[in-house]
């Protein structure tokens, strides 16, 4: 549920009413057009490259608050079965046509959820979100530990978010919750876990309205659960 690095157009987005319903929310955000590039987050992609998983081909993965799809379809080119949720029928919609255009729309089930009280149920190998950040209410910690306890045993989960803000942005967005790396694993329950990576990486961000680049600090949880 990204809410940062968003074109000019969605700038509404951070100055909406905590109440909102969060499916109205994310359904006007998404059927406003295409806000993202469509690619799979440079975070998550680094991370898998830096320590692969093996055997992808016969694992399982799900990706919380999918968006349009972009590290859910990724992860179908690289053999895995994914699973992809996320709040927005449209964006499923999206992501599901973007899936088939790819040739892995058999590789990838698309179903709608609100996270905060309608977790899917199973386990997965690989349990993944990105940007999990919300101008309405949405308890962030709740979900990440019932992320962690979706991954099967000897899975990995991992947790990207901003850090920070597009290096073009002179005035952030007001009431941003931004926790550190630190902070995340703090918040888990990690009994039986190995932190493998807790850090920092600056990616490319979104360009600005006037169509300025820039880049983002982001940060890279990756947790294993003990088989």
């Amino acid at each position: 549920m990204p809410t940062h690095s968003v074109p000019a157009a969605r700038h509404w987005i951070h100055d909406v009413d905590p109440a909102m319903d969060p499916t109205a929310l994310w359904e006007r955000f998404y059927s406003e057009g295409e806000p993202w590039s469509g690619r799979p987050n440079p975070g998550l992609v680094g991370e898998l490259a830096a320590r692969p998983i093996a055997d992808t081909a016969r694992a399982t993965a799900l990706d919380l608050g999918c968006g349009t799809g972009g590290d859910a379809i990724w992860l179908a080119e690289q053999g895995w079965q994914v699973d992809a949720v996320d709040i927005a029928p449209t964006a499923l919609a999206r992501g599901a046509a973007g899936a088939r255009a790819a040739g892995v729309g058999d590789r990838i089930r698309w179903a709608c959820h609100n996270l905060d009280t309608d977790f899917p149920a199973g386990a997965w190998d690989l349990v993944t979100t990105s940007y999990l950040h919300s101008p309405v209410d949405l308890d962030r910690e709740r979900i990440l530990r019932r992320a962690a306890a979706a991954v099967a045993p000897g899975g990995t989960l991992i947790i990207i978010g901003h850090l920070g803000f597009p290096s073009w942005m002179t005035e952030p967005p007001p009431h941003a919750d931004l926790p550190t790396p630190e902070e995340i694993v703090a918040s888990l329950d990690l009994d039986g876990w190995t932190v493998i990576q807790a850090g920092a990486v600056v990616v490319p961000s979104v360009p600005s309205p006037e169509g300025e680049p820039g880049t983002r600090t982001d940060s890279v949880v990756r947790l294993q659960r003990g088989g």
